[in-house]
């Protein structure tokens, strides 16, 4: 019989060729997709933000361990089509005008990705405009704005605002999230909700999801 937890531990191990191997394994058994993808994969990332949250785990490592998931993913994934499994739900993602750095949203990208949410990345210097039209082409249920200087935090206000003009702000959930981003500063620009690092990001998009 497959073994579901192997694959959560090999996730959190970092050993992308073992996901793999036992991903493949359990598709050859005729393990659901839904199965291999939440008591599996998810499991595993669970895991990995548990470790994060505790500093047993950092940066470099849950990127090893978001890879090796992706891994098992890339095999599932076209499956889970044919089987109608629905993601959770799906977030538009980017780091705000002004703004270069990435390493904070691709952590939360891919643990977002592990908590079995579809994620779409609009990169980096992403201007309000380009948010507003990302939310009327993808129709995204959250919307996750990202800023690691001080000096860029104001586009995320002008972000929230161009949605607001745009009419389109009552349709998604706000999160956001950056080294200097405070619960003060959420509550301040009239955001959903903060989320301090990476894993906490899936706590919160499931809550504001709930």
């Amino acid at each position: 019989m497959a073994d579901l937890q192997a694959i959560a531990d090999a996730v959190i191990a970092g050993n992308r060729d073992e996901v793999a191997k036992l991903v493949q394994a359990a598709v050859d058994e005729g393990v659901s997709p839904a199965d291999i993808i939440n008591q599996g994969l998810i499991a595993g990332m669970s895991g990995v933000g548990v470790k994060f949250k505790a500093n047993e785990f950092y940066v470099p490592e849950v990127l090893i361990a978001a890879r090796a998931m992706h891994a098992g993913m890339d095999i599932v994934k076209p499956l889970l089509a044919e089987t109608g499994v629905q993601a959770k739900g799906t977030v538009l993602i980017g780091t705000v005008k002004g703004d270069l750095h990435d390493i904070g949203k691709n952590l939360v990208s891919m643990m977002l990705e592990g908590g079995g949410y579809d994620v779409v990345d609009l990169d980096v210097d992403v201007a309000p405009e380009a948010f507003v039209t990302a939310v009327n082409e993808k129709s995204p249920n959250l919307v996750a704005l990202s800023a690691l200087l001080t000096t860029t935090m104001p586009s995320m206000k002008d972000t929230i605002d161009a949605l607001a003009a745009a009419g389109v702000r009552d349709r998604v959930k706000i999160m956001i999230g950056g080294a200097p981003v405070t619960q003060e500063y959420a509550d301040e620009i009239g955001a959903d909700g903060y989320a301090p690092d990476a894993a906490s990001a899936v706590d919160l998009a499931n809550a504001l999801m709930g």
